[in-house]
């Protein structure tokens, strides 16, 4: 794909001069900007431990993969939030189960003139 293009962008600009040349490199190496990710490095050693704990993308600082946002909370007390929050969420799709007004009246209630026929069905005022 690369040659294809280098060969697009000789020819676009004008045979095999120097700007030609150095179009093909630049379209060669996706615009002069690298690899999407930084410089690969073949390990030339053998690896640490844990080596595939750590995202090394060639940045000053390194991150874990797995991230501890919160080192102070601890397992039970997470426990504790996520069954709390299941148990809300559990009592409101309950009290909405509950409540649910199409399941009591499943019909659409007919509504009659002469104020829904009161006089004409015994409700006289």
């Amino acid at each position: 794909m690369a040659g294809r293009l280098a060969a697009v962008g000789s020819r676009v600009l004008g045979g095999h001069g120097a700007a030609a040349r150095s179009a093909a490199s630049a379209l060669r190496h996706r615009a002069g900007m690298g690899l999407p990710v930084g410089r690969h490095i073949v390990p030339d050693q053998p690896l640490p431990v844990n080596d595939e704990l750590v995202w090394d993308n060639g940045t000053p600082y390194p991150e874990p993969c797995i991230d501890r946002l919160a080192p102070h909370i601890g397992k039970y007390e997470a426990l504790a939030w996520l069954c709390g929050g299941l148990g809300f969420f559990a009592t409101l799709g309950l009290a909405a189960a509950l409540n649910d007004k199409a399941s009591k009246v499943p019909y659409t209630p007919k509504v009659y003139p002469y104020d829904n026929l009161r006089a004409e069905l015994g409700d006289r005022p």
